[in-house]
């Protein structure tokens, strides 16, 4: 599973690299963005500014262009036009870089390497995203949670991550949007004690059976029964279950597995 997860942090991060590739033009402007405006051959229009509150921005010789919700591409031939119609250049070669992106970004949060709120500089997917958090961390799940508010209600979409590199079935990579949370849950876990070699909390792999957990933890001491195995488990309604186990009945998140001891 190590493996696996390092394979896929590999794979996010070079479909991270392409999408960085992608030209930037995609993203449309939005407040708190700083740019930075050059005219071709009028180094004195050159100008580094903010967008305000208001969607706008100051240009020397035209004063405020509104350019929240335009694409650089878009906002680059609004300046041009304006610098055109007012006099001032002719046939404007206008060029924008955003310095600074804040009106665009996605939380990732959770059990990843670094979470944080990340810019989205270019059309992104949860791939992306995961990849510029440095992956998913040890302790991470399978699951990774999509969340977005729009028009004041909350969706969530949960994204098999693990099974979609299994199968190189990406249909699930959606593209994220600003404010989007991308949530990566706590991996399962099941417990096991009493006569095993190393009792404690484990990683619950994906149809993972009983006499696995006991080879995970360390196998029977020497006075321990594979006759007297149970399984502890919390129902829905909160009431604990307490089951006889076989080696083939398959683990729930945060079953504890207990392992009696032989007095014969």
């Amino acid at each position: 599973m190590k493996k696996l997860f390092r394979w896929m942090a590999a794979g996010m991060l070079a479909v991270g690299m392409h999408w960085a590739a992608a030209a930037p033009t995609d993203v449309p402007l939005g407040a708190g963005d700083v740019i930075k405006v050059s005219v071709y051959n009028n180094p004195d229009l050159a100008t580094e500014t903010r967008v305000n509150e208001n969607g706008l921005i100051t240009v020397p010789l035209i004063g405020q262009v509104p350019v929240a919700g335009l694409s650089t591409a878009a906002a680059e031939k609004k300046i041009a036009a304006l610098l055109g119609s007012g006099g001032f250049v002719k046939n404007a070669q206008v060029n924008l870089l955003v310095t600074v992106q804040t009106s665009q970004q996605v939380s990732v949060l959770g059990q990843v390497n670094r979470p944080g709120r990340y810019p989205l500089d270019s059309r992104r997917t949860v791939m992306d995203v995961l990849a510029q958090a440095g992956g998913i961390a040890a302790d991470g799940g399978d699951t990774v949670s999509l969340i977005r508010k729009k028009d004041g209600v909350a969706t969530r979409v949960t994204i098999d991550v693990v099974g979609m590199v299994r199968s190189g079935e990406l249909s699930g990579d959606v593209e994220v949007a600003s404010n989007d949370i991308v949530y990566v849950e706590r991996a399962p876990r099941f417990y096991i004690y009493g006569e095993v070699q190393r009792p404690g909390t484990f990683r619950l792999e994906r149809g993972m059976t009983v006499v696995q957990a006991l080879s995970a933890g360390g196998g029977l001491t020497q006075r321990g029964t594979e006759r007297d195995l149970r399984i502890k488990r919390r129902g829905a309604d909160g009431k604990l279950e307490i089951l006889k186990a076989k080696h083939d009945d398959l683990l729930l998140n945060d079953d504890v597995v207990y392992v009696g001891e032989s007095w014969f």
